[in-house]
């Protein structure tokens, strides 16, 4: 999943790691090696790096129970937990679907924040009530720290940030609407991006400091992320009620399973020529299966005026047909999925209702009337 490396499974959940944070575990490491070295030149430099890459992998570990606190109110809540990746802004738990109301998505989003806390709170009780002394001390401080800025940075109130994820809870329970939830918290991450990205040029354009150059990286993050977060809702409240019938192509390549090959060629294929797929029925109206025009060039012509459709047909695959009623946001999660261009839409009893296909999808979310191929 771009470029990124599985590394495991956490509770089940699978663990990857982008590329990029192995740049970042470096520069950590290096960073608090230094530290340490300045701080207590006692130590060796091999020690120091030691304990270094330690704080580099208890910082990261901080990350990972940052975004399991997410997965498990997620899994709570029925909603499955794609994988955990962390990656060089920190790390990203990726829900199979959103909560379906504002509190449980109150709760899955102030999860990660209260766990970063609830570690800070920890590691400090240890520093405080235990003997521990040196550069072991100014490791739990670290630790300490940069749990309390991991729960407060997240805390901004903007998407993608926890914060905003907060804030969309709250505003989709005052209005009712997920949708304004989320355009709302964009907007708002997206004025902290221009924010952190203005933080980040200015002491370099007026004083030729680079030293918030991370600011401007972070700036660049959230202005991507919300956009993409707002344009997303937009999508999904345009598609929001609408089904998988509701999309079904006027006139679909269907045909019964009782013509002949030599009916089918006359009736569909002549009209039909774009079609190079056509989904089969039998007498009440059930999908039996599809059959492709390869499928009928294999059979000799002087064969179709008594060979039956029926006879010639391939199932069709469970996982490339939805319910009509099945909402259109979940066949788009389908179809992206699966890689596929196209689903057969039937009803609870089998009935075939016609062929989605994600052309018209696009044409609807562009505002077009569903047509038939060109």
């Amino acid at each position: 999943m771009n470029g990124t490396i599985r590394v495991g499974n956490l509770f089940g959940i699978p663990f990857y790691i982008h590329p990029s944070w192995f740049l970042v575990f470096g520069l950590v490491t290096w960073s608090y090696s230094s530290g340490l070295l300045a701080q207590f030149p006692q130590l060796s430099g091999g020690l120091a790096l030691l304990l270094g890459a330690m704080t580099a992998l208890l910082l990261f570990a901080s990350v990972v129970a940052h975004e399991l606190g997410h997965s498990f109110v997620a899994l709570r809540q029925g909603i499955d937990v794609k994988s955990i990746t962390l990656f060089i802004f920190g790390g990203l738990a990726n829900l199979e679907k959103e909560s379906k109301t504002p509190g449980g998505a109150f709760w899955i989003a102030i999860a990660g924040p209260l766990v970063s806390l609830l570690l800070c709170g920890i590691v400090t009780i240890i520093g405080v009530t235990t003997p521990v002394s040196g550069p072991l001390a100014a490791v739990l401080g670290v630790l300490a720290t940069v749990n309390l800025a991991l729960a407060l940075f997240n805390l901004i109130p903007g998407l993608p940030l926890d914060g905003g994820n907060v804030l969309k809870a709250l505003v989709w329970k005052i209005t009712g609407n997920p949708y304004k939830g989320v355009t709302f918290a964009s907007r708002v991450g997206q004025v902290f991006g221009w924010v952190a990205i203005a933080s980040g040029i200015l002491p370099l354009v007026f004083f030729g400091s680079a030293a918030n150059f991370w600011n401007l990286l972070i700036g660049f993050f959230l202005l991507q992320n919300a956009g993409n977060a707002a344009q997303f809702a937009r999508v999904q409240a345009k598609l929001d009620g609408l089904t998988a019938a509701d999309v079904v192509t006027s006139n679909s390549p269907v045909i019964s399973a009782n013509l002949t090959l030599r009916e089918f060629a006359d009736e569909q294929i002549l009209h039909k020529q774009d079609w190079k797929r056509f989904l089969v029925t039998d007498d009440a109206g059930q999908l039996v299966g599809a059959v492709t025009l390869d499928d009928l060039r294999k059979i000799p012509t002087t064969l179709w005026t008594e060979t039956q459709v029926k006879e010639i047909i391939r199932p069709v695959a469970a996982s490339t047909t939805v319910q009509s009623d099945q909402p259109l946001l979940e066949v788009i999660q389908l179809l992206e999925q699966q890689k596929l261009s196209a689903l057969a839409v039937i009803r609870e009893n089998g009935v075939l209702v016609g062929i989605l296909e994600k052309a018209a999808i696009i044409q609807l979310l562009q505002g077009q009337a569903v047509t038939n191929p060109a």
